[in-house]
């Protein structure tokens, strides 16, 4: 059955309640319309739970006989602390050594946006960018820093204005080979 037209959503429902009992009236001017940005916000930072991420790997993959590095730096990464559901954002760099099989460079950066757009914590979103790399490409490595800022760390609790969280998964030869990884962070410490 079809919402009528004009009537709220659950989530709506809810942000209005939490509205009013943070003390506020949600029928004040500037908050009537809240409840819905807020929905829309939140189904667009967690869409990624609405998305395969081997299925958009599987779609831009090609055989190619090219082995070395192939590395994305300084991705923009925006996603939600799923322990207090704030803000964490900040850089997603991503490297893999092709064993016959490469991906459309664009399609790395949707996988970041995809696993960023689901409650997280960053050191989850760092792995499950790498392992689904490796488990769909099979490469002979692959490497990933997730450099962030989260406003739970800002805002509140210990309140570190300038902090970074830096996390790093790596494996196949980017784990074995220490001269793989030096490149690697060779590549994303520089400025072009």
């Amino acid at each position: 059955m079809s919402e009528l037209i004009g009537a709220r959503s659950r989530i709506q429902e809810l942000v209005e309640e939490l509205i009013r009992e943070l003390g506020e009236d949600p029928r004040r001017p500037g908050l009537v319309e809240t409840p819905r940005r807020v929905e829309e916000t939140l189904r667009f930072l967690t869409s990624g739970y609405q998305q395969d991420p081997r299925e958009l790997l599987r779609r831009a993959s090609f055989i190619e006989q090219y082995d070395e590095m192939v590395l994305l730096r300084d991705l923009e990464l925006y996603s939600l602390c799923e322990h207090h559901l704030l803000p964490f954002f900040g850089k997603c760099h991503v490297a893999y050594i092709p064993s016959k099989k490469i991906i459309g460079l664009s399609k790395v950066a949707r996988l970041v946006d995809l696993f960023a757009r689901r409650l997280q914590v960053q050191e989850r979103l760092t792995t499950q960018i790498a392992e689904t790399l490796q488990e769909e490409l099979s490469p002979q490595g692959v490497a990933v820093v997730i450099e962030a800022q989260h406003l739970c760390m800002i805002l509140r609790g210990v309140q570190k204005q300038h902090s970074v969280a830096v996390t790093s998964h790596m494996l196949g030869i980017f784990r074995s080979r220490i001269e793989t990884r030096l490149e690697f962070m060779r590549h994303i410490n520089r400025s072009f």
